[in-house]
Protein backbone atom coordinates (compact mmCIF):
# COMPACT_ATOMS: atom_id res chain seq x y z
CA UNK A 1 0.00 0.00 0.00
CA UNK A 2 1.58 3.24 -0.87
CA UNK A 3 2.20 5.34 1.90
CA UNK A 4 0.44 8.56 2.13
CA UNK A 5 2.71 11.34 3.50
CA UNK A 6 0.13 13.76 3.12
CA UNK A 7 -1.77 12.27 5.95
CA UNK A 8 0.82 13.85 8.24
CA UNK A 9 1.70 17.13 6.44
CA UNK A 10 -0.52 18.58 3.69
CA UNK A 11 2.56 21.26 3.54
CA UNK A 12 4.60 18.35 1.47
CA UNK A 13 4.81 19.90 -1.92
CA UNK A 14 7.48 17.13 -3.43
CA UNK A 15 8.89 13.70 -2.39
CA UNK A 16 11.30 11.12 -3.85
CA UNK A 17 9.52 7.69 -4.27
CA UNK A 18 9.90 4.61 -5.43
CA UNK A 19 8.00 3.25 -8.67
CA UNK A 20 6.15 0.16 -7.54
CA UNK A 21 4.00 -0.64 -10.70
CA UNK A 22 3.12 0.41 -13.95
CA UNK A 23 -0.33 -0.19 -15.46
CA UNK A 24 -2.78 1.64 -18.07
CA UNK A 25 -0.98 4.84 -18.47
CA UNK A 26 -0.37 5.21 -14.81
CA UNK A 27 2.09 4.60 -12.19
CA UNK A 28 2.75 3.49 -8.79
CA UNK A 29 5.08 4.22 -5.77
CA UNK A 30 5.92 3.56 -2.51
CA UNK A 31 5.21 6.90 -1.45
CA UNK A 32 2.90 9.83 -2.37
CA UNK A 33 2.57 13.27 -1.87
CA UNK A 34 -0.61 13.11 -4.65
CA UNK A 35 -4.11 12.84 -2.80
CA UNK A 36 -6.05 10.48 -4.82
CA UNK A 37 -9.75 10.97 -6.04
CA UNK A 38 -12.17 10.59 -2.66
CA UNK A 39 -13.94 12.35 -0.08
CA UNK A 40 -15.17 14.15 -2.38
CA UNK A 41 -11.90 16.33 -2.98
CA UNK A 42 -10.19 15.82 -6.40
CA UNK A 43 -6.73 13.77 -7.13
CA UNK A 44 -3.78 16.42 -7.39
CA UNK A 45 -2.03 17.03 -10.41
CA UNK A 46 1.59 17.82 -10.91
CA UNK A 47 4.67 16.48 -12.48
CA UNK A 48 7.13 13.40 -12.17
CA UNK A 49 10.79 14.32 -12.32
CA UNK A 50 13.02 11.33 -13.59
CA UNK A 51 17.21 10.89 -13.19
CA UNK A 52 17.62 11.61 -17.03
CA UNK A 53 16.06 14.94 -16.83
CA UNK A 54 12.84 13.87 -18.53
CA UNK A 55 9.55 15.42 -17.04
CA UNK A 56 5.85 14.02 -16.99
CA UNK A 57 2.55 15.77 -16.61
CA UNK A 58 0.52 13.99 -13.96
CA UNK A 59 -3.11 14.80 -14.62
CA UNK A 60 -4.83 13.11 -12.05
CA UNK A 61 -4.26 10.65 -8.59
CA UNK A 62 -6.41 7.48 -7.62
CA UNK A 63 -6.92 4.36 -5.71
CA UNK A 64 -6.79 1.32 -6.64
CA UNK A 65 -9.52 -0.33 -6.01
CA UNK A 66 -8.24 -3.88 -5.12
CA UNK A 67 -4.50 -3.07 -3.88
CA UNK A 68 -5.61 0.73 -2.18
CA UNK A 69 -2.45 1.70 -4.19
CA UNK A 70 -2.03 5.31 -5.49
CA UNK A 71 -2.65 5.31 -9.13
CA UNK A 72 -0.27 8.30 -10.75
CA UNK A 73 -1.80 8.98 -14.00
CA UNK A 74 0.16 10.77 -17.19
CA UNK A 75 -0.89 12.11 -20.36
CA UNK A 76 -1.62 9.59 -23.01
CA UNK A 77 1.48 8.04 -24.93
CA UNK A 78 4.43 9.63 -23.17
CA UNK A 79 7.27 6.76 -21.90
CA UNK A 80 6.52 6.20 -17.95
CA UNK A 81 9.20 5.21 -15.70
CA UNK A 82 10.39 1.46 -14.70
CA UNK A 83 9.72 -0.28 -11.63
CA UNK A 84 12.07 0.13 -8.98
CA UNK A 85 13.04 3.51 -10.76
CA UNK A 86 13.39 6.82 -8.28
CA UNK A 87 11.73 9.58 -9.01
CA UNK A 88 10.94 12.83 -7.84
CA UNK A 89 6.80 13.63 -7.38
CA UNK A 90 5.70 17.63 -7.35
CA UNK A 91 2.57 18.67 -7.12
CA UNK A 92 0.90 21.44 -8.74
CA UNK A 93 0.80 23.20 -5.67
CA UNK A 94 -1.25 26.27 -6.14
CA UNK A 95 -4.01 24.28 -7.33
CA UNK A 96 -3.54 21.86 -4.26
CA UNK A 97 -3.61 24.70 -1.81
CA UNK A 98 -6.66 26.10 -2.98
CA UNK A 99 -8.25 22.80 -2.69
CA UNK A 100 -6.82 22.40 0.80
CA UNK A 101 -8.44 26.20 1.17
CA UNK A 102 -12.19 24.70 -0.11
CA UNK A 103 -11.92 21.79 2.12
CA UNK A 104 -11.38 23.28 5.28
CA UNK A 105 -14.16 25.71 4.63
CA UNK A 106 -16.85 22.83 4.00
CA UNK A 107 -16.03 22.08 7.56
CA UNK A 108 -16.74 25.27 8.33
CA UNK A 109 -19.82 25.31 6.40
CA UNK A 110 -20.67 22.53 8.55
CA UNK A 111 -20.73 24.69 11.76
CA UNK A 112 -22.52 27.13 10.12
CA UNK A 113 -25.14 24.57 9.13
CA UNK A 114 -25.56 22.59 12.17
CA UNK A 115 -27.48 19.74 9.98
CA UNK A 116 -27.04 16.28 8.60
CA UNK A 117 -25.06 16.21 5.64
CA UNK A 118 -26.28 13.95 2.78
CA UNK A 119 -23.55 14.99 0.10
CA UNK A 120 -20.80 17.06 -0.54
CA UNK A 121 -17.87 17.64 -3.25
CA UNK A 122 -14.92 20.13 -4.05
CA UNK A 123 -13.82 21.97 -7.08
CA UNK A 124 -10.32 24.16 -7.77
CA UNK A 125 -12.35 27.30 -6.10
CA UNK A 126 -15.55 26.47 -4.93
CA UNK A 127 -17.31 23.38 -2.94
CA UNK A 128 -20.67 22.59 -2.05
CA UNK A 129 -22.70 20.53 0.63
CA UNK A 130 -25.82 19.20 0.87
CA UNK A 131 -27.71 18.98 4.12
CA UNK A 132 -31.17 17.73 5.22
CA UNK A 133 -32.88 20.71 5.60
CA UNK A 134 -36.93 21.06 5.71
CA UNK A 135 -36.40 24.32 4.82
CA UNK A 136 -33.99 26.93 3.29
CA UNK A 137 -31.55 28.55 5.87
CA UNK A 138 -30.59 32.10 5.66
CA UNK A 139 -27.86 32.66 2.75
CA UNK A 140 -26.62 35.94 4.59
CA UNK A 141 -26.42 34.34 7.51
CA UNK A 142 -24.43 31.62 6.51
CA UNK A 143 -22.03 33.62 4.57
CA UNK A 144 -21.45 35.90 7.11
CA UNK A 145 -21.08 32.82 10.09
CA UNK A 146 -18.24 31.61 7.27
CA UNK A 147 -16.70 34.63 7.36
CA UNK A 148 -16.70 34.93 10.80
CA UNK A 149 -14.73 31.91 11.75
CA UNK A 150 -12.20 32.76 9.26
CA UNK A 151 -11.53 35.78 10.61
CA UNK A 152 -11.29 34.39 14.46
CA UNK A 153 -8.62 32.30 12.65
CA UNK A 154 -9.25 28.59 14.11
CA UNK A 155 -6.09 26.54 14.20
CA UNK A 156 -6.15 23.18 12.40
CA UNK A 157 -4.76 20.18 13.85
CA UNK A 158 -5.16 16.10 13.95
CA UNK A 159 -6.22 13.45 16.20
CA UNK A 160 -6.49 9.69 15.77
CA UNK A 161 -7.97 7.17 17.35
CA UNK A 162 -8.66 3.08 16.69
CA UNK A 163 -11.39 1.61 14.37
CA UNK A 164 -13.07 0.82 17.32
CA UNK A 165 -13.10 4.05 19.16
CA UNK A 166 -14.67 5.79 15.85
CA UNK A 167 -16.93 3.26 15.90
CA UNK A 168 -18.14 3.94 19.22
CA UNK A 169 -18.74 7.88 18.89
CA UNK A 170 -20.60 7.90 15.19
CA UNK A 171 -21.97 11.12 16.43
CA UNK A 172 -18.37 12.58 14.68
CA UNK A 173 -19.37 11.69 11.36
CA UNK A 174 -21.08 14.63 9.79
CA UNK A 175 -21.32 13.25 5.87
CA UNK A 176 -23.80 10.29 5.70
CA UNK A 177 -22.20 9.57 2.28
CA UNK A 178 -19.14 9.41 3.13
CA UNK A 179 -17.73 6.69 5.24
CA UNK A 180 -14.76 7.37 7.62
CA UNK A 181 -11.37 6.32 6.74
CA UNK A 182 -11.68 3.26 8.52
CA UNK A 183 -10.03 -0.05 7.78
CA UNK A 184 -6.23 0.25 8.48
CA UNK A 185 -6.50 0.65 12.59
CA UNK A 186 -6.88 4.13 13.01
CA UNK A 187 -8.59 7.16 12.25
CA UNK A 188 -7.49 10.69 11.56
CA UNK A 189 -10.04 13.47 13.15
CA UNK A 190 -9.79 16.95 11.92
CA UNK A 191 -9.79 19.47 14.86
CA UNK A 192 -10.45 23.09 13.95
CA UNK A 193 -9.60 25.03 17.25
CA UNK A 194 -13.00 24.17 19.36
CA UNK A 195 -15.28 24.89 16.46
CA UNK A 196 -15.06 21.25 14.57
CA UNK A 197 -14.19 18.01 15.03
CA UNK A 198 -14.75 15.21 12.17
CA UNK A 199 -13.12 12.45 10.66
CA UNK A 200 -11.82 12.92 7.16
CA UNK A 201 -9.07 11.89 5.14
CA UNK A 202 -8.64 14.75 3.15
CA UNK A 203 -5.85 17.93 2.99
CA UNK A 204 -6.31 21.01 5.07
CA UNK A 205 -4.80 24.27 5.68
CA UNK A 206 -3.07 25.45 8.92
CA UNK A 207 -5.84 27.84 10.27
CA UNK A 208 -9.17 29.21 9.14
CA UNK A 209 -7.31 32.53 8.33
CA UNK A 210 -5.89 31.03 5.66
CA UNK A 211 -9.15 30.04 3.94
CA UNK A 212 -9.76 33.64 3.04
CA UNK A 213 -13.00 35.57 2.22
CA UNK A 214 -15.94 33.60 0.87
CA UNK A 215 -19.35 34.24 -0.78
CA UNK A 216 -22.14 31.69 -0.40
CA UNK A 217 -23.05 31.63 -4.26
CA UNK A 218 -26.21 29.74 -4.12
CA UNK A 219 -28.43 27.21 -2.03
CA UNK A 220 -30.81 25.02 -4.24
CA UNK A 221 -33.79 22.86 -3.00
CA UNK A 222 -32.45 19.05 -4.33
CA UNK A 223 -34.74 17.47 -3.04
CA UNK A 224 -37.65 17.12 -0.50
CA UNK A 225 -35.65 18.10 2.90
CA UNK A 226 -32.25 18.35 0.53
CA UNK A 227 -30.18 21.95 0.61
CA UNK A 228 -27.57 21.98 -1.39
CA UNK A 229 -25.20 25.23 -0.58
CA UNK A 230 -22.65 26.25 -3.08
CA UNK A 231 -19.47 28.18 -1.70
CA UNK A 232 -16.74 30.11 -4.02
CA UNK A 233 -13.85 32.02 -2.83
CA UNK A 234 -14.38 35.80 -2.86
Amino acid sequence: MTRELFREDSYLKCCEAIVTAVEDGAFCVDQTVFYPLGGGQPGDTGTLHRSNGDTLSIIDCYRHRESNNHLHLCEEGVILPEVGETVTLKLNWERRHRLMRMHSCMHMLCVAVPAPVTGGSIRDGSGRLDFDLPSPPDKEVIQATLNRLVIEDHPMSLMWITDEEMAAQQELVRTMSVTPPMGTGRVRLVKFGDTDLQPCGGTHVSSTAEIGPVRVLSIKKKGKQNRRITVEFA
